[in-house]
């Protein structure tokens, strides 16, 4: 056919003028990303107002027949008490209904995290989506060093690869643990390269009460000490000890986090037949008695904190013991979890790009995939850990970053929905092009072609012969070259000379306060 021509495989002059147009159409499209994603299709429910009644009547069970233990923190201990709940010792009980009727009072259902560019700010809860990179791995993994711990320079090209991404709205927290940095010392340099390498919102520390007054501190020199009073600027990611208990680590910086009226983001972290049952509706009660309890101690100490309502409940290889993702089992518990938060009236935070593989292969784009969609058809608000995670969360990938970046790009548009004006429906190009013939060059597709389709950054969509005479790259490779480049072609968001000195000063005081720690 004549048409094919123009299109042939071997003419390198064409490959070459198509190629500059996608980058030209890609650069534009990055420009005009969104800050945060605004749903416009319709959640999945699964199930009906018997079933969700069922697992709310089970977690008020849990509640109150067996209780939560709080560890070690009388000033938690105390507040429970003063709210009404049973506190025995360790172990608190709660009446059915009690933590319901706290969270549904004080709690808001929506609120927006401001960033220091508040063109990037986002809007947390009701129909809107946030994209943020995996979280807490040890380790890191690229195609040139292979699989070794993370340090700083590696957290720093995280912090800009997620800045460098059009689809990531979120700086993320600890996207690697920099273990060439002291433990007790740490969280100073990740905040501060979150917020001098990006100018998206950010996470702070957790690991210990006092490093998260820190981190909200240097917000304070960030954005006012008022303004950091009346708004959300940083969130804390506040895991449970499941089953059924929460250490003074995270009560504490809960605690000084919501104190502030910044946001904790609380999470049971559950694997089936392990940390939960093994079977499916137990582990969600549990979950979702966990969560109720974080989001509600939040109210207590300091009503109308923003809060959000996490989950993580997985799978795991009853042979093995080893956790497993992308399974069944969890996707159908993320639809039900999303349905109770909705009921809640709460924002809700889930996985997204999760996968047991050690590289970005076959196993991990199945699993990431089978792992984020559910958390999007749920209605998960905050999505952690949606770029570049392997190996069951200790490994940060960078090849697999930019592969996840590429899908969110593809969510983007899949959460859109389908649109149904003239335009769409195209008829004047039926009246020009007429049966029997294509529409390469009519009117319409030359008026849309820029923007009709997703144009992949990381995928080949080449003939055989210009992906051979390319070098016959993987799409490992493809995402190697791509996070490079994006290194190479970073450029630092401007800020404010005196504040970025306010900073450093305020970090190396920190530091020469107290000894180095590496335990």
């Amino acid at each position: 056919m004549p048409e094919q021509s123009t299109l042939s495989a071997d003419s390198s002059r064409p490959a070459r003028r198509g190629s500059e147009a996608r980058r030209a159409r890609r650069s534009e499209r990055d420009r005009q990303a969104p800050p945060y994603i605004s749903r416009r299709i319709p959640l999945y429910d699964l199930l009906g107002e018997e079933g969700l009644a069922a697992l709310d009547d089970h977690a008020d069970r849990i509640l109150q027949e067996i209780g939560i233990e709080f560890h070690g923190d009388a000033e938690c201990l105390r507040l429970w008490k003063e709210a009404g709940a049973d506190v025995q010792g360790e172990r608190v009980r709660f009446e059915r209904g009690m933590v319901r009727r706290i969270i549904q009072a004080t709690t808001p259902r929506q609120f927006t995290q401001q960033a220091r560019n508040p063109a990037r700010s986002v809007e947390i809860g009701g129909d809107n989506v946030v994209f943020s990179p995996a979280y807490g791995s040890p380790f890191v993994r690229d195609l040139e060093g292979g699989r070794r711990y993370g340090s700083i320079e590696d957290f720093r090209n995280f912090v800009k690869l997620a800045y460098s991404s059009p689809w990531l709205h979120h700086s993320g927290g600890t996207i690697c643990e920099p273990v060439d940095i002291p433990v007790n010392k740490r969280h100073l340099d990740m905040v501060y390269a979150h917020i001098r390498w990006s100018d998206k919102a950010f996470m702070g520390s957790v690991t210990a009460p006092e490093r998260a007054e820190d981190s909200i501190e240097m917000c304070r020199l960030l954005f006012g000490a008022e303004f950091v009073d009346r708004n959300c600027v940083i969130l804390g990611n506040i895991n449970v000890n499941s089953p059924l208990v929460y250490d003074v680590t995270m009560t504490g910086a809960l605690r000084a986090y919501a104190a502030a009226n910044q946001a904790a983001v609380v999470v049971p972290f559950i694997l089936g037949g392990a940390m939960g049952p093994v079977t499916t509706a137990g582990a969600i009660a549990q979950a979702h008695a966990e969560a109720m309890v974080g989001v509600a101690l939040t109210q207590l100490v300091r009503p109308g904190a923003p809060v959000i309502y996490g989950n993580f409940l997985s799978s795991m290889s009853l042979r093995s013991g080893a956790p497993t993702f992308g399974m069944p089992e969890p996707a159908l518990a993320y639809l039900a979890v999303g349905q109770l938060a909705r009921r809640l009236g709460v924002p809700l935070r889930c996985g997204g790009s999760l996968t047991a593989s050690k590289v970005a292969d076959a196993q991990a784009a199945q699993e990431s995939a089978d792992s984020l969609m559910p958390a999007l058809l749920c209605g998960a608000n905050f999505i952690l850990h949606a770029a570049g995670w392997l190996e069951g969360g200790l490994t940060m990938g960078y090849e697999k970053f930019v592969i996840d970046a590429d899908h969110l790009g593809m969510m983007h548009v899949f959460t859109q929905g389908l649109t149904l004006d003239d335009n769409a429906f195209a008829l004047d190009a039926f009246r020009e092009v007429g049966p029997g013939k294509h529409f390469l060059g009519c009117a319409h597709t030359m008026a849309n072609y820029q923007t009709a389709f997703y144009d992949p950054e990381v995928a080949d969509n080449d003939s055989f012969e210009q992906w051979r005479d390319a070098g016959e790259k993987d799409t490992q490779a493809r995402a190697h070259a791509r996070w490079k480049k994006m290194l190479s072609e970073y450029v630092p968001p401007p800020i404010d000379p005196a504040v970025d000195e306010a900073l450093q000063d305020f970090i190396a005081r920190k530091k020469e306060a107290i000894a180095d720690a590496w335990h």
